[in-house]
């Protein structure tokens, strides 16, 4: 069956590139009220797709924010198994966009790649699954498999809504097994099977002192400086080693076992100090930097502000000073313990003089593991391997993904993340791209995965 897709795909491939164009020129960005329009936009692209194909009880649902847009194919019968497909239509911002190359919204190839604001997050992986289902059923009248489709409007504003939706309507969107492909590959054209995510939490802390900014003449020595306070505090916080000096941080951390280390080894990795332009990379003692980066937690500091921060000088003690905290997890640890854990430790630490309050994250989620062995982890890695022509190799990311804690605590299934991105892509930044191979390859990955979930 798999061989009349694959050749639909490459027939259609510039019908399909243009069409994918289409999706990409819709400035579909979250965050911006004066967007809105186009959000809504890029829903009713999916939405007509979804029905040009063949989908079924296709909908677009209202929230409280951006639509979602849900569509079910049940053609594969009964006894087949029910896949739930989730991505994102939404996408970042474009700012700056004098740094970008091309227009954002106006999709351009260049040397093998596709250059638009969401080519590779994740309007261009989401389109794959839908141009693949179209040829299944284009070339067969069905697809291997039943699928469930659930692609939103929210994923770049932290999915806001999407929780409460996959609760509300658990039986809705059940499934025996759940696909995402918002991720990506060790590097471009090697397939990689991701099967680990770190959880997320965070905290903001403020000290503040006097009820407003002092002359530092008259009043140092006398009052205590809160960002002076606020950088006792965070540098007590992790030592020289890259450890968290957090009583209890590690105490549910569940340890790298030696085949995990061995597999992290053998994956390709980023050469850090080519790509960000340090002298030496750093890691927790004990872990090199890859096993740190993709299985055991980690604290940082992402901002901290307070006082002056104009040009030249200005003698103040200032009022206030604030840092904002985040915390990548490992499976193990609960993103409330950890809070809880953290505004512990600043409580006891925080030096007298000054009051400190801590705020907590409200978006947090677990971390994720599904065993590397899982059968269908392995007809993932199977399917890959067939499309690059390459071994799979197996990751653990350092990245979040909220939803699929979500969708592992709401409904129990198995999560495959079938990513085609690579670290070149740029996310997030201007000149954001997809490589032409990925998308070529990585629809043939897909028509390869659903034969084999389909045996």
């Amino acid at each position: 069956m798999s061989e009349k897709a694959l050749q639909y795909i490459r027939d259609n491939r510039d019908r399909l590139l243009e069409k994918l164009n289409d999706f990409l020129s819709i400035p579909s960005v979250s965050t911006d009220r004066k967007h809105k329009a186009d959000v809504s936009n890029a829903a009713d692209f999916v939405v007509t797709y979804l029905n040009d194909i063949g989908f079924e009880n296709v909908e677009k649902q209202e929230t409280n924010g951006h639509p979602l847009v849900y569509g079910e194919y049940n053609g594969a019968g009964p006894d087949a198994p029910t896949v739930l497909f989730y991505g994102h239509y939404d996408v970042q911002p474009a700012d700056p966009i004098d740094l970008w190359d091309s227009d954002p919204f106006m999709p351009e190839v260049r040397n093998g790649r596709l250059f638009a604001r969401g080519s590779s997050d994740d309007k261009g992986q989401v389109f794959m699954h839908l141009a693949v289902f179209e040829a299944y059923m284009k070339t067969e009248g069905n697809i291997p498999i039943n699928v469930k489709v659930c692609i939103e409007g929210e994923e770049e504003i932290g999915s806001e809504n999407l929780y409460d939706i996959l609760h509300e309507k658990k039986e809705q969107f059940q499934a025996d097994f759940a696909v995402i492909s918002d991720s990506g590959m060790a590097a471009k054209n090697q397939p990689t099977i991701l099967y680990g995510l770190k959880g997320f939490t965070g905290i903001e802390i403020t000290v503040t002192g006097p009820d407003h900014d002092l002359h530092s003449g008259m009043y140092g020595g006398a009052v205590r400086n809160p960002i002076v306070a606020l950088s006792h505090i965070l540098a007590s916080m992790k030592d020289e080693n890259e450890v968290v000096t957090v009583d209890g941080f590690y105490e549910d951390v569940e340890p790298l076992n030696d085949e995990e280390r061995k597999l992290m080894e053998q994956a390709p990795g980023e050469d850090f100090l080519e790509t960000t332009g340090i002298s030496e990379t750093v890691s927790e003692k004990g872990y090199t930097a890859k096993e740190h980066t993709m299985g055991r937690p980690t604290f940082e500091i992402n901002g901290i502000y307070g006082g002056y921060q104009g040009e030249g000088t200005k003698t103040i003690i200032p009022s206030s000073a604030t840092a904002k905290i985040t915390c990548r997890l490992v499976p193990g640890q609960d993103p409330t313990k950890i809070q809880q854990l953290l505004e512990m430790h600043v409580n006891k630490v925080a030096p007298s003089g000054v009051t400190v309050e801590v705020k907590k994250e409200k978006l947090s989620a677990k971390a994720y593991k599904v065993e590397p062995t899982h059968p269908l982890i392995k007809k993932a890695a199977i399917s890959y391997t067939k499309a690059f022509g390459k071994e799979t190799v197996y990751l653990r990311m350092g990245g979040s993904i909220p939803v699929v804690e979500w969708i592992e605590a709401i409904y129990d299934m198995p999560i495959v993340l079938l990513g085609f991105g690579t670290p070149d892509d740029r996310l997030h930044s201007p000149n954001e791209s997809f490589p032409l191979d990925s998308f070529d390859k990585g629809m043939e990955t897909l028509v390869y995965y659903w034969d084999e979930i389909k045996k």
